[in-house]
């Protein structure tokens, strides 16, 4: 089945092109839509689409704008226009003439001005990002939930496995329950179009909610409200004090993509004999051992079947992905960058495609996601001390090894485990303690849980007091903290049977909801309590420096307590956690390198003010933040 899908596409791209030569000649599609004048990169390449494109004798007269060169390929419904824009080129409509023969067509193409409201701000230690699905989040406008002409027409809350209707309105009416949260950041799962029927997954039909099989770059989903309100919540947001990261896919595009259906070139994707999944191991990669053949299957396999794997050597696909990118922080203004199955794409395409938007955008962060299990190999896809062949430029990374340390560790706590030699809080200790290399541990994003992860709670076995210090932690060591929605409310699950049980909407989301979690109101009270942790300490976090930016001191811990401090010259945050079962004193003179000429602390999460520090109670099963004062 797999290899005749495969094979089905390479027999309508030959019947498509056999076609071509007897239409009429016509233009489609051009990509970008549209551009800006003022950029620092002065040449776009615009893909030019259509029965017969290729065929045309393409010229441009419009001041500062020069035709360098048409590029025709195998298909012949494509052209590729190489342009540079001079400094001095004004705002306006570029007019792209095609002849054959005695045939002219006439494409009308924008350059617009550069404004300047706020893009590429980039997140930092300062920001907490919030992870959300938007189809499972909240729903503005029921009026776009369902459209008869795309190839999922489908909507059923009822059904995990559908689109249940979640939108960019809906986010946007929520705006102020992530503010008031202490939340800076929003990321969401990808808007971008994903005109693609139900697919086969397991034996189960499922559709692509989640985002992550494009089917047009330069759309936003219609049912997320479409480009005008991706682009009005990014305004909002900003307007509210609020970031925007966008979900960036490189590596694969859904397989009705409508330049899946006509490849421009057979080289646009990569092709094999037979069809060929990727195996999804990290180690052929960066073992100087591997064989090539090894780390040709990671790379170049399809992620899975209906998604068709893009080959970034190719020069025409990695322009149109470098300039998609550039095309979306300028039009949107978006401030960061998460890079989906990052580990999976060519990496000298990566470092071009980074620097093309650090070049415009200097701010930006940009974040990718390599799932793997080893500090080495994590470090190879940032910035590193690595004496690596290849060498990464992305600033940041989502970091898998921290999260597996925490999870590890936290489940440990009570346990007789949490005082093993290697067990409790000695996992995340030891994880931290291999920071050196990064050239930049404070720019890795941590997390708890994600939309292919478990749910933290059911993860802690639904332990609050367990919950509570991996809140903590992630909201007060090294890096950029990012939390999954619903965490915050204590939603949980395992990914059992299937994936869709860890991403259920967000109750109060939807009109004629029973319960309201949006609400205190609509909290139990065990939810607003954990609603009201993680608001204190993410308020107390984005209000004070030394916490979310400051040095990180971390002491070996010892009988399952841990210590580490967060300080400039601002102020001292100290954390000491108990990971056993019972309560512990915690004599303070071993801490003197950072407690010398502190005499009180405030307790961040009571309020309580101690008077003495000498010595410190710590309750079973809890971390403690302090504020130092003299």
């Amino acid at each position: 089945m797999k290899n005749s899908c495969l094979t089905l596409l390479l027999v309508l791209l030959s019947l498509l092109q056999a076609g071509a030569q007897t239409l009429a000649p016509a233009i489609q599609r051009l990509n970008p839509t549209s551009w800006w004048v003022g950029m620092k990169r002065p040449t776009v390449q615009v893909l030019v689409y259509g029965p017969g494109a290729g065929t045309l004798a393409y010229t441009i007269n419009y001041p500062g704008v020069k035709l360098v060169k048409t590029n025709t390929v195998e298909n012949p419904n494509y052209a590729f226009l190489d342009l540079t824009i001079a400094a001095t080129t004004k705002p306006g409509k570029v007019q792209i003439v095609g002849k054959k023969g005695s045939q002219t067509l006439t494409q009308a193409w924008e350059l617009k001005a550069r404004d300047n409201a706020p893009k590429g701000q980039g997140v930092t230690q300062a920001d907490l990002i919030y992870l959300a699905m938007p189809d499972r989040f909240a729903n503005g406008d029921p009026a776009n939930d369902k459209f008869a002409d795309l190839r999922d027409p489908s909507s059923d809350r009822t059904n995990p496995f559908l689109r249940h209707g979640g939108d960019l309105a809906g986010a946007t009416q929520r705006l102020g329950y992530l503010k008031d949260l202490g939340i800076t950041a929003v990321w969401f799962t990808p808007v971008i179009e994903n005109n693609q029927p139900l697919t086969n997954e397991g034996g189960t039909m499922r559709s692509s909610y989640h985002g992550y099989g494009f089917t047009d770059h330069y759309n936003v989903d219609r049912r997320l409200g479409g480009n005008a309100a991706y682009k009005a919540f990014v305004q909002q947001a900003h307007a509210a004090g609020l970031k925007v990261v966008q979900d960036a896919v490189y590596n694969h595009v859904g397989n009705t993509h409508w330049f899946i259906q006509d490849l421009p070139m057979k080289s646009w994707l990569h092709q094999w004999p037979t069809y060929t999944n990727t195996s999804y191991r990290q180690q052929p990669i960066t073992d100087p051992h591997a064989a090539q053949i090894d780390r040709k299957v990671t790379l170049d396999g399809w992620f899975v079947p209906f998604l068709p794997d893009l080959n970034q050597q190719n020069p025409y696909v990695a322009n149109f992905l470098i300039q998609h990118a550039i095309w979306s922080v300028e039009n949107f203004g978006v401030d960061a960058w998460r890079i989906d199955t990052y580990m999976y794409n060519d990496q000298p395409f990566m470092n071009r495609c980074n620097a093309a938007l650090l070049t415009e955008y200097p701010r930006i962060h940009i974040f990718g996601e390599s799932s793997v299990t080893n500090v080495v190999d994590q470090a190879y896809y940032v910035k590193n001390h690595i004496n690596f062949p290849f060498k990464s430029n992305q600033p940041g990374g989502l970091d898998f090894v921290l999260e597996g340390a925490l999870l590890a560790g936290l489940k440990e706590v009570g346990t007789p485990a949490a005082t093993n030699w290697d067990g409790g809080a000695q996992r995340p200790y030891q994880a931290l303690a291999q920071d050196a290399v990064y050239q930049d541990p404070t720019k890795l994003v941590n997390f708890l849980d994600n939309h292919d992860h478990n749910r933290f709670l059911s993860e802690m076995g639904d332990d609050l007091d367990r919950y509570k210090m991996g809140l903590t932690w992630l909201l007060t060591t090294r890096g950029i903290p990012s939390i999954y929605y619903g965490t915050e409310i204590l939603m949980k699950n395992f990914k059992d049977p299937t994936d869709a049980e860890v991403r259920k909407d967000f109750p109060g989301g939807w009109p004629g909801d029973k319960e309201d979690k949006f609400t205190a109101a609509g909290r139990t009270a065990r939810e607003n309590e954990a609603f009201d942790f993680v608001k204190k300490l993410a308020t107390y976090r984005r209000d004070h420096k030394a916490l979310h930016s400051g040095k990180l001191m971390q002491y070996l811990p010892e009988n399952g307590l841990y210590v580490y401090f967060r300080y400039d010259a601002t102020g001292t945050v100290l954390v000491a956690s108990n990971t056993t079962d019972k309560p512990a004193s915690l004599p303070t003179a071993r801490f003197s390198e950072r407690m010398a000429g502190f005499t009180k602390a405030r307790n961040v999460l009571t309020g309580e003010t101690l008077s003495s520090l000498a010595t410190l109670q710590l309750p079973a099963k809890t971390a403690v933040v302090l504020e130092l004062l003299k």
